[in-house]
């Protein structure tokens, strides 16, 4: 079964990446911008390229903006909790890995693989059941960190933080009520529990944290986006961490 890689630099990055593409479909007509780059890549690395007209491509893309290139590709290999701490340990760096709790929002699921490939975390963590996964949508939300960072799904989360655990990982959860970020100890061996857009962090999940941090509040709002949520959260973990020149 197919999927597709939907936008210019979802589409840049996979190549760039080496992942293995069927062929690659843009929109007939005068080339124009990055489009022309990402072509010459892609006849250099011997990837079809074939014509359609834009209304075939809205067709494909589904409602989603597809900026006149889309790329056939084998659906995405998810990675094992193992392949995430086997990076660390080649990088030579604690390991720092984002879990989320059922996040279905493919966009926001996206953006924080995106801001996880930016803060240098060695992978996410996802359940099979109740979360978004690695959709077209997911993966351009993602600017191409779909290519780089990888993304565990694992059957039980519960069972994969005891497995962290073992392995050395303070886990700790996103939570309004936890220790404030800036008084959290976000370095070393660290896993942050990201919860779902509605219920937050299930009640077996949060049992199983080390600790529970949060982020400062000032507004008449108290509760932030899943994604901005973690990528605040990520940047504190990264600030810390060069603060103690550990990456």
């Amino acid at each position: 079964m197919e999927d597709r890689i939907i936008g210019r630099n979802p589409v840049l990055e996979a190549i760039k990446s080496g992942r293995p593409i069927d062929k690659i479909i843009i929109k007939k007509g005068r080339l124009e911008g990055s489009i022309v780059s990402i072509i010459k890549k892609a006849r250099e690395a011997g990837i079809v390229v074939q014509e359609a007209e834009h209304r075939k491509l809205d067709t494909i893309a589904d409602g989603e903006n597809h900026q006149g290139i889309i790329a056939y590709v084998s659906p995405y290999e998810y990675s094992s909790i193992s392949d995430i701490l086997a990076s660390s340990r080649e990088k030579n760096e604690p390991p720092f890995i984002i879990i989320c709790d059922k996040i279905t929002d493919p966009h926001n699921l996206g953006a924080i693989l995106r801001t996880a490939n930016c803060v240098g975390a060695h992978g996410v963590v996802i359940p099979k059941r109740g979360s978004a996964g690695l959709s077209s949508i997911a993966v351009k939300t993602s600017a191409g960190a779909a290519e780089y960072t990888p993304v565990a799904k694992v059957t039980n989360l519960a069972y994969a933080i005891d497995e962290l655990k073992k392995e050395g990982l303070w886990i700790a959860a996103a939570d309004m009520n936890g220790s404030e970020m800036y008084d959290s100890d976000l370095t070393g061996p660290l896993g942050i529990v990201i919860g779902s857009e509605g219920t937050g962090i299930g009640r077996l999940v949060k049992e199983k944290c080390d600790f529970t941090v949060s982020i400062p509040m000032h507004g008449q709002i108290n509760s932030l986006n899943a994604s901005v949520a973690a990528g605040i959260l990520m940047y504190e973990a990264l600030r810390q961490r060069i603060k103690k020149s550990i990456l």
